[in-house]
């Protein structure tokens, strides 16, 4: 049994779980002052007010939080961190003027991921990979989605999701599978895309399933990528073996991703720089969590999703970080945090809400994670001294992150 006491504020606050916020409610956020959180066998077992609490725990098992935040642990619902090799170089055309696509056609970006797993053993991988997942740890994260895409062959789609599956297995944090095989096509496939799509559904979907390597499927659904009707060919294949699509869409172009994503029920569609009314109105009333990437656009240039305009549609909204080597080569969640409010113009609440219990939906854990809720998983951070929630994503530049808690444990 665990203790946090004297808590300054506890942020986030449920007595009655939802699975998401959305619209004018995303303004809002339950907090209790001076408040104590009771964890036990690794859930949260009770919260309240520092006055009402009259339970004695053991000595050595209390944790005085005075002047500090506690908050739950960031939901990271899109990443890409199992890879091999960095792409900083790309980042130099980057600023001489390529667009992403340009870097693409000479054989960056993806392809260039590609090259370098391929030539990386799973054990390497792996190593590389692990640290990354400590890293996002230190930094609040306690669930994380983490996606292939970087093999693009049978078998080094199906190390990538070994190594995932290694992940789940040794370390504290929750995580999700998904297979994305369909993120590019690799150059051999170059004049053959129909080809490549054949081998991802009667190849590739097949062996992952039965192996058991995913919890999701995703395609990148957008201009130079897969078409609308390969996307819908590559869900029909993945449902039929029970995995949930969440898509990449309309990151580069009015792309027709976030329609077929909502058409086969995508848990998330994800990236959404280009969405107007038609989007919007097709999100309306789905069971889709509209995803945005604020690390990726800030990191390329690009144009910011019309975030403020989703929401005052009355969309849920969740951010993710993407953490991949070519478009955003981050894990901070509480940068992503940031970004929101800076760049989305979205109140500290809404972004709160956005990276907790928004994020926990759009990677499938929102009945155990994203809010302090009894019963639910006991993934929490508590802050240094700050003056209150809206300091976190204000102060941008600091670590403001004292204590990880992981299954009811210290972590760091």
């Amino acid at each position: 049994m665990l203790l946090i006491k004297n808590i300054k504020s506890l942020i986030q606050v449920e007595k009655n779980p939802k699975k998401w916020v959305a619209g004018k409610d995303m303004a809002n956020i339950h907090t209790i002052k001076d408040a104590f959180l009771l964890i036990d066998k690794g859930v949260i077992e009770d919260f309240g007010s520092m006055q009402n609490f009259k339970e004695r725990v053991p000595e050595g098992d209390v944790l005085d939080a005075s002047g500090k935040l506690v908050f739950p642990s960031f939901c990271d619902s899109h990443t890409h961190i199992v890879y091999a090799g960095s792409r900083e170089l790309e980042y130099r055309d980057k600023i001489l003027g390529l667009s992403y696509e340009e870097i693409a056609k000479r054989g960056g970006g993806i392809l260039n991921s590609a090259r370098l797993l391929h030539n990386t053993s799973e054990d390497a991988l792996y190593e590389q990979s692990l640290n990354r997942v400590h890293e996002i740890i230190r930094m609040g994260t306690g669930a994380v989605e983490i996606k292939s895409g970087y093999g693009l062959t049978l078998q080094d789609e199906l190390k990538m999701l070994r190594v995932i599956r290694r992940l789940k297995e040794h370390t504290p944090v929750t995580i999700k599978s998904t297979f994305l095989g369909a993120h590019a096509v690799p150059a051999e496939y170059k004049a053959r895309q129909p080809e490549y799509v054949d081998l991802v559904i009667n190849e590739m979907i097949p062996v992952v399933a039965f192996e058991n390597l995913a919890d999701y499927i995703d395609v990148f659904c957008d201009r130079g990528f897969f078409t609308v009707e390969e996307t819908e060919r590559i869900l029909k294949a993945g449902q039929k073996y029970g995995l949930r699509p969440k898509i990449h869409a309309n990151e580069l172009d009015y792309s027709g991703g976030i329609q077929v994503g909502v058409k086969y029920n995508a848990l998330s569609v994800d990236h959404l720089e280009y969405a107007g009314d038609e989007e919007i109105k097709v999100l309306k009333n789905s069971e889709t969590m509209p995803t945005l990437l604020p690390g990726a656009s800030f990191f390329l240039g690009m144009i910011d999703p019309p975030a403020r305009k989703m929401i005052d549609a009355g969309l849920p909204l969740a951010l993710a970080s993407d953490y991949n080597p070519g478009s955003s080569p981050s894990g901070n969640m509480k940068f992503i945090l940031s970004l929101g409010n800076i760049k989305l113009r979205l109140l500290p609440e809404e972004a709160i809400n956005a990276v907790t219990i928004n994020g926990a939906y759009a990677m499938g854990v929102e009945k155990e994670l994203g809010s302090i809720a009894r019963g639910k998983k006991a993934n929490v951070f508590i802050t240094k001294e700050i003056p209150g929630y809206e300091f976190m994503p204000y102060a941008y530049g600091s670590d403001l992150i004292e204590t990880v808690i992981l299954n009811g444990m210290v972590v760091e």
